[in-house]
């Protein structure tokens, strides 16, 4: 277990060392092989996941049977912390996208968290808050970007996680298939493909198996807008 990518998930961010390894230590580690789903949309469960290694992608799926990719998490990453304060279904289908660990943490061992620790409390609200604001933006941009400044957003977003700065570029190595970096944007795989080899006709990035390399950041920002 890598202590210092729990740390910088939001439920241990504000906890001194000593507090950080004991809450460490009451976590069970969970392994999945890639494609392996943890758990599906609609299931009961009561526990708030962190991801150690690897990534997982979160999805859900409409009652014509297309899919919809919500996120991509990786290292440092939280997810199904809903379920601790909502007893309902899960909301999304949890599938790893690489083979991947994660620490879990029950509902009512992190009720013995909370007590008496309000930085706790603090850090899963800061991430409840940036959850509801990463939906409002995915709204906003289902409403009001078109699909190539869709994939210009998915591609920095991707990037600010996962990208490696080097002398040709960021190389983002993001494990998705074409269908799935479509299903991310919410549009179709020929709309997307589109935007991409677009994007690289214009020197703006380099397409690679399962991964990109941007070349010319700047032109995606103003194109993400």
């Amino acid at each position: 277990m890598d202590a210092a990518v729990l740390r910088q998930a939001p439920l241990f961010s504000q906890l001194d060392d000593e507090a950080a390894d004991a809450l460490a230590a009451s976590m069970t580690e969970n392994r999945l092989r890639r494609g392996q789903v943890l758990f599906h949309e609609g299931d009961s469960g009561d526990r708030l996941f962190v991801v150690v290694e690897g990534k997982v992608k979160l999805g859900r799926t409409s009652a014509d049977g297309r899919e919809n990719l919500i996120a991509v998490l990786g290292p440092g990453q939280m997810f199904g912390e809903l379920s601790l304060f909502d007893p309902g279904p899960r909301s999304a289908t949890v599938t790893a996208v690489t083979d991947a660990s994660m620490m879990s943490l029950t509902h009512d061992e992190l009720l013995r968290w909370l007590a008496g620790r309000p930085e706790v409390a603090r850090g899963l609200l800061l991430q409840l808050a940036s959850r509801l604001r990463k939906v409002s933006d995915v709204v906003a941009d289902l409403v009001f970007s078109d699909v190539p400044g869709r994939v210009a957003k998915a591609l920095l977003d991707l990037a600010s996680r996962f990208g490696r700065t080097a002398d040709d570029g960021v190389h983002v190595h993001h494990d998705l298939t074409q269908e799935e970096l479509a299903q991310l944007v919410g549009a179709s795989r020929e709309t997307v493909n589109k935007a991409l080899a677009d994007f690289a006709s214009r020197g703006w990035v380099r397409l690679e198996p399962r991964s990109v390399v941007l070349l010319d950041v700047e032109r995606l920002q103003r194109r993400a807008r």
